[in-house]
């Protein structure tokens, strides 16, 4: 089935309680535990400990996770227990009563301030989540006679879309697949990545010839350009079109990296004739080549975007795609772009690019 981010799944793996992500149960158990301990720690000593003052940081610690009603709680037994008699924590030189109390309703405030800041950022979140989910759907297991799998990490954190697009649609004149990388990543390219995804859909459904849909991207990113104003808007694509029977392919490059295909234990890189990226003004003049490929039963396509064979290590070698592939043949579609991704990050811990892998397995006639 498809591989994509799932909402939170990025947050999840790049950030930690301190900024942002709910705190561990050892940060919770905090203010319980350490209030019992000093209960227990002068009941157990005839002689009064000097420890009142750690009643203090209770409150403080319960805003890290709590309430406001809960750490209302804590801030109300912590003052209770300054009173009782038999624990003797309320005695001069060892407890201020009302710097604690202060203290206490302080902590309240400020639970009350985050409690609903984080409902507001739940509720932009949600919203958020659902706009970018619209622009780049989840990807389907199989579309028509080609079994899909994709991943895609955004460069940018908090996000579910960056600059990468890709989209597999069934269609009259068969299964339509793109990849595209614009210009910029991060939550300033989803307006165009969105135009773009929009004309591909419009083309499976009305545009017969592959160059012709790569010209109508062309056209709608050039008339987006010159109605913002920004004449150095632009972006790769790759264009797949599936014959009838799954036994071939056609391609369209406009820029964008060279896609594999997956033969049994070998990887051929396809090499074609790619003409200028979309939006340049210079589709026209040079058209991109469509290329057909003859498939074979269980051939693979593996298509990425430039954000995995141009990542680089520390010394500043690339990422080696093709080698990774001939290593990864084996792996079933299914793990294979988690096998890579894991691999290039192994490879290159800092990746400031969106990386984007599709594999597109299609299925002959009479298959199963």
């Amino acid at each position: 089935m498809a591989r994509t981010s799932a909402p939170g799944e990025r947050d999840g793996m790049d950030r930690s309680w301190l900024r942002g992500s709910p705190p561990p149960l050892w940060v919770r158990l905090l203010p319980p535990v350490l209030l019992v301990a000093i209960c227990v720690a002068e009941l157990a000593t005839r002689e009064a400990l000097d420890i009142g003052f750690l009643l203090g940081a209770i409150p403080s610690l319960a805003v890290l996770s709590y309430g406001p009603v809960a750490t209302a709680a804590f801030g109300l037994i912590v003052v209770v227990l300054l009173n009782v008699p038999a624990i003797q924590l309320n005695h001069p030189g060892n407890t201020d009563l009302l710097t604690i109390t202060f203290i206490a309703l302080l902590s309240v405030l400020v639970a009350l301030v985050r409690s609903r800041r984080e409902q507001h950022l739940v509720t932009v979140r949600s919203v958020a989540e659902a706009a970018q989910l619209a622009v780049l759907p989840p990807l389907p297991g199989r579309v028509g006679a080609v079994r899909c799998v994709g991943l895609y990490r955004p460069a940018q954190r908090e996000t579910l879309v960056g600059g990468d697009f890709f989209d597999v649609r069934d269609g009259p004149f068969g299964v339509r697949a793109v990849m595209g990388d614009v210009q910029g990543h991060g939550l300033s390219a989803v307006g165009t990545v969105a135009s773009l995804l929009g004309a591909f859909r419009e083309t499976v459904l009305d545009q017969r010839d592959l160059v012709d849909a790569a010209a109508r991207l062309d056209r709608r990113l050039v008339a987006d350009s010159a109605a913002a104003g920004n004449t150095e808007m632009f972006a790769t694509a790759l264009l797949l079109e599936f014959l009838p029977g799954a036994d071939g392919v056609r391609l369209v490059s406009c820029g964008h990296p060279r896609p594999f295909l997956l033969r049994g234990p070998k990887v051929l890189e396809l090499d074609s004739d790619p003409g200028p990226p979309v939006g340049t003004g210079f589709f026209a003049l040079a058209p991109p080549e469509c290329r057909t490929v003859v498939l074979e039963p269980g051939d693979r396509l593996f298509v990425a975007s430039d954000g995995v064979n141009e990542s680089r290590d520390e010394s500043g070698a690339f990422y080696p795609l093709s080698e990774r592939l001939t290593e990864f043949a084996d792996e079933p579609s299914q793990t294979l772009p988690d096998r890579v991704w894991e691999d290039l990050t192994a490879f290159c811990p800092r990746i400031r690019d969106d990386v984007t892998m599709l594999v597109l397995a299609p299925v002959p006639s009479g298959a199963g």
